[in-house]
């Protein structure tokens, strides 16, 4: 599975026009021959030129979307062609390895990384996943592209521990687990380069921008769609989704319920602190999906303390059978939200009427209630 090499040439040619007005610009931040490319300017541009969608803001695996491919976009020095990179956090998730041996470390780390894989997947609606690496080598740059696999738990081998870390290897990939940083790493072997092309540093870049602000004028207006942003959490009271409310209402007593008939708990402390945010009760709005799906939805129950899909179904099908792949009549616990590393949504706001939901890492919702008090 490749993607720079089938994009339409015009594409290509755009993509690298603004790679090169980056590592331009390199002077301002080293005197090195190497181009710098700052990560978040080269996710910018990759979702620009090729009109990807950016999911970086998202807490997932991928960095963008395009169609049903997921990308994990990457940029880094070129080395000997066989550098370790990371491609996961687990700081939140210490409590769930940091007193495992070695070897029941590794597969906790490896069950947490497909996890994580497998529910991007399945949230955005994606068939595959692939890296997308930008490398820096002096006066250039080159594009490098592979599968994002899976870890081959059956396969894991060659466990050992080094100071600071633990490396293993699973039969198509190293690896390598970073115990200061809770973070994984993978060796990339970048001998098979698909793209690379010259990068032209500006001796004095300051004084080209000057000249380029002094044409154009310094009034500039940028306009975010997302008028503002909360988030929610998926569970109730100290950590726990609870057995009979939020995502397992359909379990609660009281009358016949549908399977997937849940809500997503809205505190109190939302409608106190970021007033206005939703509609009133009962008012319809509609709720885009990570996978661009419309679900109509509203906020109800006493004091608006739940956000549900209109049908009263749709939200559970979705979250609970799609997504997180429970069966019907399996409740949802905190170890599993755990487990793939998210807790939270993240709500943004489009207009009074249109809004977009996406999950967000385990925690999110906490830093977001102590920013609010604040």
């Amino acid at each position: 599975m490749i993607f720079f090499p089938v994009q339409s040439n015009p594409q290509q040619m755009e993509y690298k026009k603004f790679l090169k007005v980056a590592g331009c610009l390199s002077n301002l931040f080293s005197d090195s021959p190497v181009p710098y490319l700052y990560y978040r300017v080269a996710e910018k541009i990759f979702c620009k030129s090729f009109q990807a969608e950016d999911l970086s803001r998202s807490d997932v695996s991928a960095d963008a979307k395009k169609d049903k491919l997921g990308i994990g976009l990457k940029t880094f020095l070129v080395g000997n062609s066989k550098t370790y990179q990371k491609v996961a956090e687990f700081n939140r998730d210490r409590s769930l390895y940091e007193s495992l041996t070695e070897e029941k470390l590794i597969l906790k780390i490896a069950e947490l990384r497909n996890a994580r894989i497998d529910f991007t997947e399945k949230a955005h609606g994606l068939k595959n996943s692939i890296y997308h690496c930008v490398l820096r080598d002096k006066g250039r740059f080159l594009i490098f592209e592979e599968p994002m696999d899976r870890i081959e738990i059956g396969s894991i081998k060659n466990i050992k521990k080094n100071k600071g870390s633990i490396s293993f290897h699973d039969g198509k990939n190293e690896y390598s687990f970073l115990f200061s940083k809770s973070t994984l790493t993978k060796r990339f072997l970048t001998e098979r380069i698909l793209h690379e092309f010259n990068v032209e540093i500006l001796e004095d870049p300051l004084s080209e921008l000057e000249k380029l602000l002094n044409v154009r004028g310094l009034e500039f207006e940028i306009e975010s769609k997302i008028k503002q942003t909360i988030f929610l959490p998926l569970y109730g009271g100290r950590q726990t989704v609870f057995e009979k409310s939020g995502l397992n209402q359909w379990n609660a007593g009281g009358r016949p319920r549908d399977p997937n008939e849940v809500y997503i708990p809205v505190p109190a402390e939302i409608h106190r602190n970021v007033p206005g945010f939703f509609p009133d009760r009962d008012t319809p709005f509609m709720l885009r999906l990570p996978d661009g799906r419309q679900m109509q939805s509203k906020i109800c129950q006493d004091k608006g303390k739940a956000l549900m899909s209109y049908s009263n179904r749709a939200l559970g099908q979705w979250i609970l059978r799609d997504v997180l792949g429970l069966k019907e009549g399996e409740l949802l616990t905190y170890a599993k939200l755990q487990t793939i590393g998210i807790d939270s949504v993240r709500i943004d706001k489009i207009s009074d009427d249109q809004f977009e939901i996406n999950f967000s890492a385990t925690g999110s919702y906490d830093d977001f209630k102590e920013r609010i008090k604040s």
